[in-house]
């Protein structure tokens, strides 16, 4: 259970799901569809979306690149936080959103699971946060031409650490998109 008192509720994050961040990435397709699978459910759960968008150098805001994919649609009333760097808390008003909405677990999708993911779902930890990441609701693009393992190691390397995330107080793990319980 969280360490954060009076927060019973669940958030569902979308993380940089922008053009330019899953162009050319590992079951780019299965990951939007995946993920637009959960914002139905959590809209209809009447659970909050929060949408995160990154920007910075090769990603200019307002940029085509920059833009969410369009399979993907925001609600004008769920907050977009815009963040410079990895961790979605890092400068923003994410805890505040959350707070105000009495948050305190997360379930995490997006990109790039070796980056921006990795370390919201760290951020999201060390703040108190229950954190469950949805392992086939995330991707990243290909770095094995600079050391990085394939994409879908990455991928598999982050899932399997983030089940095994263990803290006084908190909860962390994965689940599959068709077994996310937003009440749990």
């Amino acid at each position: 259970m969280t360490t954060l008192t009076d927060r019973p509720h669940t958030a569902l994050l979308v993380i940089d799901v922008q053009v330019g961040v899953v162009a050319g990435t590992p079951r780019r397709d299965d990951v939007i569809a995946n993920i637009n699978t959960l914002v139905e459910k959590a809209r209809a759960e009447q659970v909050p979306v929060v949408w995160v968008q990154h920007s910075g150098e090769g990603l200019a805001q307002g940029s085509d690149e920059w833009c969410y994919v369009p399979e993907l649609t925001r609600r004008d009333d769920e907050p977009l936080v815009h963040k410079k760097y990895g961790d979605s808390f890092e400068a923003t008003d994410l805890e505040a959103l959350l707070a105000e909405r009495g948050v305190g677990r997360l379930v995490v999708t997006g990109a790039q699971s070796d980056a921006c993911i990795r370390s919201t779902l760290h951020g999201g930890f060390v703040r108190g946060y229950d954190v469950t990441l949805v392992s086939d609701a995330h991707t990243t693009e290909d770095l094995s031409a600079y050391g990085a393992p394939a994409p879908e190691q990455v991928i598999a390397h982050t899932n399997l650490y983030w089940d095994f995330q263990r803290a006084p107080g908190r909860t962390a793990g994965t689940v599959e998109t068709e077994k996310v319980d937003f009440t749990a």
